[in-house]
C-alpha cells in the first residue's frame, strides 16, 4: 500500500512511489483481470460518472503536530503539540504508550479566480479508531472509541469538505485517534486537494486496502469449501483436506484486514492474540499440505512442528499484555521462519521428482517467497515504504495451487475412468472364460453322471443279480441228480425277483425301510438259508425286535447289498462251515452290522492295494455314501465284517445323544 511524507519545504503530503494516478498503472491489467469475474459485483460501482462538480479547489498543508489527549479524550493544551510527519507510529515517539493522541493539520485553500469551491479530503488509515472535525466542526467518528475499540487501521475514508465549514483563511484539521500500546497506533497518510485527485486515490486504496483481500477471501473460501467437499467424499485423498483446512485459516487471517470491530473478542488485544494463533495454524497446516502433495514423509519433522505450533499457540494466548507486543513479533517471525523454509524445501524436492505438478507447486511458491520476504521486510520497516503485493501474490498463488490440485483431481478422475473400462473389459473377459468353463464342468459332469450310473448299475448288478447267479450255479454243482423243470422255473423266478429288486432300489429315497430288523433280513435269510443247508453252513442269525432308531433307506440299502456281498464271497471263496450274523444297537443311536466266518481267509491289504475287488470297492464305496465305515480284518479262521452307521441328525434322540456312549446289545436275538 502507498505510504505517504510530510514534505516541510512544499508544505504537502506527497506520496513516495510517485503521483498516485500513475502509482498503480504497471498493475492495472492484473487488476482487471483478477476482477472479471466479479465485473457484475463491481460493474454499477464503475460504471457511475462522477456528478458534476463546480471550480474545485486544492489545498496547501502548513503544517502537521500530534499530541497526546487527556483522559476524556479533550484535545492538549497549546505547550504539548510536537512536529509530525505521515505516516506516523506514536510507538516510536512515546514507546508502551496506549491511549488518545490529536493530530492538528494546518492548511490554506487554494481556488482559482478567488471563487470559493470544494475540497476532497481522504484518509488512508486511522490505527485503531478516531475522529474527525474540520474547523471544530465534527465530520467523522468511529462507532466505538473505547475498547472493544472499532478497526479503521485498513479502512481508507474520503469526505467532500463543505464549503460552510471552511475559513477564507487558515483552517484547522482535528484528528482524533484513539490507538492501543503495541499495535503500531498512530495516523496514515491525509490527502487534501482538488476532489477528483483525492478520488482516485482514495478508490487506489479500496482496492488495494480492501476490494482486493474481499476477492482474495472469497476465492479462498469457495475454493476451500470445494476441495473440503472432494475430501469429504474421497477420505483417501488427504491433501485436499489439507488444503481446505489451510484455505479456512487463510480466510481466517484475511479477515482481520477487513473486519472494522474486534468481535467476537472483548477487546484489540485479545482480537491480536487470536490473528497470531490462525498464523501459526497456516503455517503448520500449508506445510502438511505441500508435504502431502510432494508425497514427503517427515514424521519426526511433522512431530516437531506439531510441538513448535503448541508452544507458539501457548506463547500468543498466555504471554502477559506487557510483552506482548514483543512475544506477538516473535510469533510472527517464527511462523514466517518456518513458512520460508518450507517454501524452500520444497523446490528441492520438485527438482528431485520431476513432475510437472511438484514443478508448477514449486514455481507458486518460490513467487510467494520472494513476495512475502518483501512485505516482511516493508512491515518490519527494515526497507523504504513502498507497495506490499501479498495480496496480488496470494490471490494469484491459491488459484493456481487451486488449479494444480485440480488438474491432480481431473487426473485422477480420468485414471479412474480408464480403469472402470479395464476392469469392465477383464469382468466381460472373465465372463467368457467362465461360460466356457460351465459349459466344460457341465458336459464333465454330465459324463460324470453317466460313469457313476454305469458304475452303481455294475454293483447293483454285482451285488445282487450278481449274488443270486453264483448260489444258482452252487446249487446246480451241488446237486446229485439232474434238476427239475420246475426247479429251474423257481430259480428263473428268483434271478427275476432279484432283478427287480435292483430296479426298484435305484432311487433309494423312495424305498421304504422295513419296520423292524427282522422284516428287514427275512428275504436275504430265505435266500440263503437253503443253500447254506446244502452246502453244510451253519448260519446263526441275531438281530434285535426293534429299531431304535429306524436307518435311513439309504443306510438300509447299503446293509443289504453289504449282506449279499458278504454271504456270496462267503460261498464262492471261504470254504467255512460257520457264518454269524448280528445287528447291535447303542444307546448314541449307532447301528453296527457284524458278520463273522470261518473260512480260510485272506490278504485284506493285498486285495484293497490291488484293487481287481469289484465287491470290495462296492461294499466300500456303499458304506461310505451312507454316512457309515467298514473295517474288514481276516486271518485263516476267522474273517470279520463290522460295517458302522451313525444315526442321521434327525433320528438321533436327545437324550440318548448327550448320554455316554455305552454300546448295549439288544436282547431277542434269532437263530437258525
Amino acid at each position: 500500500m502507498p505510504h505517504q511524507a510530510y514534505l516541510p519545504q512544499t508544505g504537502r503530503i506527497v506520496a513516495h512511489a510517485g503521483d498516485p494516478r500513475g502509482a498503480f498503472a504497471g498493475i492495472a491489467g492484473l487488476k482487471w483481470l483478477l476482477g472479471l469475474w466479479l465485473a457484475l459485483l463491481f460493474l454499477p460501482a464503475w460504471a457511475q460518472a462522477p456528478a458534476a462538480e463546480p471550480a474545485a479547489c486544492s489545498a496547501q498543508i502548513l503544517s502537521i503536530d500530534v499530541a497526546k489527549g487527556d483522559d476524556d479524550g479533550a484535545r492538549p493544551g497549546a505547550v504539548a503539540w510536537t512536529p509530525a510527519t505521515l505516516p506516523d507510529d506514536w510507538s516510536r515517539r512515546w514507546p508502551g504508550y496506549g491511549g488518545t493522541a490529536w493530530y492538528r493539520i494546518e492548511w490554506r485553500p487554494q481556488c482559482p479566480d478567488a471563487q470559493p469551491g470544494p475540497v476532497a479530503l481522504a484518509l488512508e488509515s486511522v490505527v485503531m479508531a478516531g475522529e474527525v472535525y474540520v474547523n471544530d466542526a465534527l465530520i467523522w467518528r468511529d462507532p466505538q472509541l473505547a475498547e472493544p475499540l472499532s478497526r479503521s487501521w485498513n479502512m481508507p475514508r474520503y469526505w467532500l469538505v463543505p464549503q460552510a465549514l471552511m475559513r477564507d483563511g487558515v483552517n484547522t484539521l482535528w484528528i482524533r485517534v484513539v490507538g492501543v500500546a503495541g499495535q503500531t497506533p498512530g495516523l496514515g497518510p491525509v490527502r487534501l486537494g482538488e476532489p477528483q485527485a483525492v478520488r482516485r486515490w482514495h478508490e487506489d486504496l479500496v482496492w488495494n486496502n480492501r476490494t482486493l483481500f474481499q476477492v482474495n477471501l472469497i476465492v479462498s473460501a469457495v475454493l476451500g469449501g470445494l476441495f473440503f467437499c472432494i475430501w469429504i467424499v474421497r477420505r483417501e485423498q488427504r491433501t485436499y483436506g489439507w488444503y481446505a483446512l489451510m484455505a479456512l485459516f487463510w480466510v481466517l487471517f484475511i479477515a482481520n484486514v477487513l473486519v472494522t470491530s474486534p468481535w467476537p473478542f472483548p477487546d484489540s488485544l485479545t482480537a491480536a492474540r487470536a490473528n497470531a494463533m490462525v498464523l501459526v495454524l497456516y503455517v503448520a497446516c500449508f506445510c502438511i499440505f505441500t508435504w502431502r502433495f510432494g508425497g514427503q514423509a517427515f514424521a519426526r519433522l511433522e512431530k516437531a512442528l506439531w510441538a513448535l505450533s503448541a508452544v507458539l499457540l501457548a506463547v500468543a494466548a498466555l504471554a502477559p499484555v506487557a510483552v506482548q507486543p514483543w512475544t506477538n513479533l516473535a510469533v510472527f517471525l517464527t511462523a514466517a521462519a518456518v513458512f520460508f523454509a518450507n517454501c524452500l524445501q520444497f523446490p528441492l524436492h520438485a527438482w528431485r521428482t520431476r513432475k510437472p505438478e511438484h514443478g508448477m507447486l514449486a514455481a507458486c511458491l518460490v513467487i510467494f517467497l520472494f513476495v512475502s520476504a518483501h512485505d516482511l521486510l516493508l512491515i518490519l520497516k527494515l526497507i523504504a515504504p513502498g507497495h506490499a503485493y501479498t495480496p496480488f501474490s496470494s490471490l494469484v498463488v491459491t488459484l493456481c495451487m487451486s488449479a494444480i490440485l485440480g488438474l491432480r483431481h481431473a487426473r485422477n478422475v480420468r485414471r479412474i475412468e480408464r480403469f472402470n473400462h479395464e476392469l469392465a473389459d477383464a469382468v466381460a473377459l472373465a465372463r467368457a472364460e467362465l461360460a466356457t468353463t460351465l459349459d466344460r464342468e457341465h458336459a464333465l459332469a454330465l459324463a460324470n453322471t453317466r460313469l457313476q450310473d454305469r458304475l452303481q448299475i455294475a454293483h447293483d448288478l454285482h451285488d445282487g443279480l450278481g449274488g443270486s447267479l453264483v448260489r444258482m450255479m452252487a446249487m446246480v454243482e451241488q446237486s446229485d441228480a439232474p434238476l427239475q423243470s420246475r426247479q429251474f422255473l423257481s430259480m428263473l423266478k428268483l434271478l427275476r425277483d432279484d432283478l427287480r429288486q435292483t430296479i426298484d432300489s435305484g432311487s433309494s429315497a423312495g424305498v421304504k425301510v422295513p419296520a423292524t430288523p427282522q422284516e428287514w433280513i427275512a428275504p436275504l435269510r430265505h435266500r440263503f438259508v437253503q443253500l447254506f443247508d446244502e452246502l453244510g453252513i451253519d448260519a446263526e442269525w441275531r438281530f434285535p425286535p426293534h429299531w431304535q432308531p429306524a436307518p435311513s433307506a439309504l443306510q438300509c440299502l447299503a446293509l443289504t447289498r453289504l449282506v449279499e456281498e458278504s454271504l456270496t464271497n462267503v460261498i464262492k471263496h471261504s470254504r467255512a462251515r460257520r457264518i454269524l450274523l448280528q445287528v447291535l444297537q447303542f444307546e448314541t443311536g449307532a447301528l453296527e452290522l457284524r458278520i463273522e466266518d470261518d473260512g480260510i481267509g485272506f490278504d485284506v491289504a493285498a486285495v484293497q492295494q490291488a484293487g481287481i475287488s469289484v465287491g470290495m470297492r462296492s461294499m466300500h464305496t456303499r458304506i461310505a455314501r451312507a454316512g457309515g465305515t467298514l473295517q474288514v480284518t481276516s486271518e485263516p479262521g476267522r474273517t470279520r465284517l463290522v460295517a458302522r452307521m451313525e444315526p442321521q441328525p434327525a433320528q438321533r434322540d436327545d437324550a440318548a445323544w448327550r448320554a455316554q456312549p455305552v454300546p448295549r446289545r439288544l436282547a431277542g436275538a434269532g437263530s437258525d
